[in-house]
């Protein structure tokens, strides 16, 4: 897979012959230099250059990272917690593992840097369970700053404690949702919790906590380093920075890529990645990860950028696109999709429980030849049912690429429906 910065280089470094695991070699590229100086500024000022960067959240949401730190209640006598979400689980998304593999520090800083603007003494790094050599990575990493003086009691002569935990999930896609996050981090099943009360008031041991993605908090030594005006610059007027962007599928050169904020992404598949697999004729594109509904080639013209795709009825997600060419049928696609959120749900929530199983099984029918005609409408409907009906957000994730399939491909159901099941194709 290609891991290339065509762009701005502010993230992505991989490639340049250095190894950023080490802290020396990190230290050389000039990590770690100004934090003396940054642990002893106002932290209201350093959340300001996070603000002004307007950097929104990049596990998927996009809500300004900066803003959210401002609803930690200003005045608490409980603990302040900064816990990073590494679970990145959302299929077709892998840009959250280059940083845990390729350059830990430059999350560490972050999480330093984030934790002091906070007023947090305590970081937690939940990571994905499947990350096996990322972890070892981590906890190296975290081991050497504890060695080197930057972690623990009076850092630097500053004043200023923190300690960074690495925790592992058990590879759960719902713990990727930020409040079963918490409850798995505290120990408990990984379910989401009603809101609010929202993290920020009763979050990680019922005390104020900010929730950040990996991404998110990586880029802010960048921003501290540059200026929060500089890196607002290089994306559109609400979408600050340069961005990770993943692409795979069939695509001539699937990999990680940096880009501005709001980069086309016709010129991302046909440009960057190189144009389609063996230049087959393009079906469907996934913008963002698995859960963003579905583009056809008529709608791709378009910024990769958090308000731009909300025109065309998708969304960014965690930036990672999957190109589908001719000639996959688009109900194997959205069937491999709906069995993965069915077996992903928690349980908690009935819509999602039952409903997504109902999904797959109304899918599968189309795929094996016993769906009826009444069943391409009755799995639309299923799937309105499912979305903003349940407590989290998995249930509208398993609904909407069902529903973006059948609206733009219901031609290939009804022909499933005709041919008494799916032909196989390439």
């Amino acid at each position: 897979m290609a891991t290339e910065n065509p762009g701005t280089n502010c993230l992505l470094r991989d490639g340049d012959g250095n190894d950023y695991t080490d802290l020396k070699v990190y230290q050389k590229a000039g990590g770690y230099a100004k934090l003396k100086e940054r642990l002893t500024m106002s932290r209201d000022d350093l959340r300001e250059e996070v603000v002004k960067a307007n950097l929104r959240g990049r596990g998927g949401a996009g809500f300004p990272a900066g803003v959210k730190w401002g609803f930690l209640p200003k005045d608490t006598d409980k603990p302040v917690y900064l816990v990073i979400n590494a679970d990145e689980g959302e299929p077709g998304t892998f840009k959250d593992r280059y940083f845990l593999q390729k350059d830990p520090h430059r999350l560490l800083e972050g999480c330093i840097l984030s934790s002091y603007a906070i007023r947090s003494n305590a970081c937690y790094i939940y990571t994905r369970g499947e990350f096996y050599d990322e972890i070892q990575t981590i906890d190296k990493a975290i081991a050497d700053l504890y060695e080197a003086g930057l972690l623990g009691k009076n850092i630097l002569g500053t004043g200023y404690d923190l300690d960074i935990y690495q925790h592992p999930g058990a590879g759960a896609y719902i713990c990727g949702e930020e409040t079963a996050l918490l409850e798995s981090l505290e120990g408990k099943a990984g379910q989401p919790r009603m809101k609010p009360p929202f993290p920020a008031i009763v979050g990680l041991f019922g005390c104020p906590t900010i929730v950040n993605n990996v991404e998110t908090i990586a880029a802010v030594p960048v921003i501290l380093d540059m200026g929060g005006d500089n890196f607002a610059a290089l994306g559109t007027e609400r979408n600050g920075g340069t961005k990770l962007f993943g692409i795979s599928g069939h695509v001539k050169k699937p990999g990680l890529y940096e880009l501005p904020m709001g980069f086309n992404m016709k010129k991302f598949i046909y440009e960057v990645a190189g144009g389609t697999l063996d230049d087959r004729p393009l079906k469907a594109v996934i913008p963002g990860g698995s859960s963003c509904p579905m583009l056809t080639p008529d709608e791709i013209d378009i910024a990769m950028d958090f308000d731009s795709l909300k025109t065309v009825g998708s969304m960014l997600g965690t930036g990672g696109a999957i190109v589908i060419c001719e000639p996959t049928s688009m109900i194997d696609v959205i069937l491999r999709i709906s069995r993965f959120y069915s077996h992903e749900s928690c349980g908690q929530c009935t819509p999602c429980r039952e409903g997504t199983g109902w999904l797959y099984r109304l899918i599968k029918g189309f795929k094996d030849g016993t769906a009826r005609p009444g069943d391409i409408d009755t799995l639309y409907n299923a799937a309105e049912h499912i979305d903003g009906h349940t407590i989290c957000a998995l249930g509208p994730a398993a609904a909407w690429p069902v529903q973006s399939v059948v609206r733009k491909f219901r031609h290939e159901f009804e022909a499933a429906i005709q041919n008494g099941g799916l032909a196989e194709t390439a």
